[in-house]
């Protein structure tokens, strides 16, 4: 059970509270309203461009690492589809340093050209080495268009062409800050050894003057039911034929999520999950093969991903798969096997919330879903769920007309001429 307590400024900035006195440690996490999902088709990246933007100085704060090393603390941020996300650990007698730094930012960046140009190449770098230059780097960039055509979570968070990034100008930067960089777009939680009235005090005193921004009205379209099974092939300079396919699943906070995820569990989930067992244990057709889900607010996708051994062909691994998968869709998973999962789902997230950040994160995702009271109630719904609940999950989720497949093979070069 994470506790909080609660307060709005008149701005519109959320303020959540977590008291906790058995560390001497605070935690401060800002969450923005705001992913890839919220970007123009034509202007993506724009919110992974950002995450970097806020670190390269506000208007009056130059470097924004330097004050935080110097109070002992440590920061970091990451964007997802749904989200941007900012957070500082530091000793919680220092914790107003937190309030300054993220205040001041909020108010406004620097907007100096010559940092808008140092993180686009900085950005530009990145897609290059962890999208087109690493093995399967680019696996997403061909999976979200084929697996969703309406919905923006059709392009990486990267965004969609390295050319948005390359052409962004500084008043599309300032367009982007003053839309969705306000107050009233964001949630701020603090936790650790603080109280309820230092972090009112504080929360007035650096965000109270920041003016709110135009309400965000978010309008995204939908994702159309999938009614055909969709196939993609791709090759590359990478060192094992992959089979991936994905199926659409709810969203985080949507009923159903969590009977997806341990239905991936039953799936995919370490040495006794039943691909392992099946296809690399009992027959050899994979190097390596697991299952996963996306969990982003709306609704995401089931994954497979396997490496297969030289000799087996997609073709063949592929149908190996789907005798997975039918199976599973006629006789649903084991009691054994559903109390398994639910065991290792419980512990994973007892233990994620022995990290004070995390607790203080899972407060930030949930308000920012629209209840924050949902971080307290995932274990109650691993509890609940049967074996007849992943059994439906299956049944609903790996139809073969709600799946996309992927084959990515090995690029075979021509023999040079002699």
């Amino acid at each position: 059970m994470i506790r909080y307590k609660q307060f709005t400024l008149e701005n519109g900035l959320k303020v959540f509270v977590h008291e906790d006195f058995s560390t001497p440690m605070a935690a401060v996490n800002i969450l923005y309203n705001v992913g890839s999902r919220d970007e123009d088709e034509e202007r993506t990246g724009f919110a992974h461009l950002f995450e970097h933007l806020m670190f390269g100085g506000s208007q009056h704060i130059p470097n924004y690492d330097i004050p935080v090393q110097n109070v002992g603390g440590e920061n970091n941020a990451f964007t997802s589809p749904d989200i941007t996300n900012y957070y500082i650990t530091l000793p919680a007698d220092n914790v107003e340093t937190a309030f300054w730094l993220e205040s001041d930012r909020m108010l406004s960046l620097s907007f100096d050209p010559n940092v808008l140009e140092v993180q686009r190449k900085v950005v530009i770098e990145e897609f290059k080495q962890r999208y087109l230059n690493q093995p399967y780097g680019d696996m997403w960039l061909k999976l979200r268009p084929l697996a969703y055509k309406e919905h923006p979570y059709r392009w990486a968070t990267i965004g969609k062409d390295i050319e948005h990034i390359e052409r962004a100008t500084m008043d599309d930067v300032k367009d982007f800050f003053f839309r969705f960089y306000r107050p009233n777009n964001a949630i701020l939680v603090v936790a650790g050894a603080v109280t309820f009235e230092e972090v009112q005090k504080l929360a007035e005193k650096w965000f109270g003057n920041i003016p709110a921004g135009q309400p965000y009205v978010r309008n995204i379209p939908k994702e159309p039911v999938q009614t055909e099974a969709k196939y993609l092939e791709t090759s590359a300079a990478v060192p094992l034929n992959s089979l991936i396919k994905v199926f659409h699943m709810p969203g985080r906070y949507e009923e159903g999520f969590y009977a997806a995820d341990l239905l991936s569990d039953v799936l995919g989930r370490g040495k006794s999950s039943r691909l392992y067992q099946k296809l690399l244990k009992e027959r050899a057709i994979f190097n390596s093969i697991n299952a996963s889900v996306t969990s982003s607010l709306d609704p995401g996708l089931l994954l497979i991903k396997g490496n297969l051994n030289p000799g087996i062909s997609l073709e063949e691994a592929d149908q190996a798969v789907n005798e997975v998968l039918r199976e599973i869709m006629e006789t649903g998973a084991t009691d054994e096997e559903v109390t398994k999962v639910k065991n290792q789902s419980e512990a994973s997230l007892a233990f994620s919330e022995v990290e004070l950040l995390n607790r203080a994160m899972n407060l930030a995702f949930a308000a920012n879903a629209g209840n924050v009271d949902w971080a307290n109630q995932d274990a109650d719904i691993i509890r609940d769920l049967t074996a007849d609940d992943l059994h439906q999950a299956a049944k609903t989720i790996l139809r073969p007309e709600n799946g996309s497949t992927l084959f990515y093979r090995v690029e075979t070069k021509e023999p040079a001429l002699v």
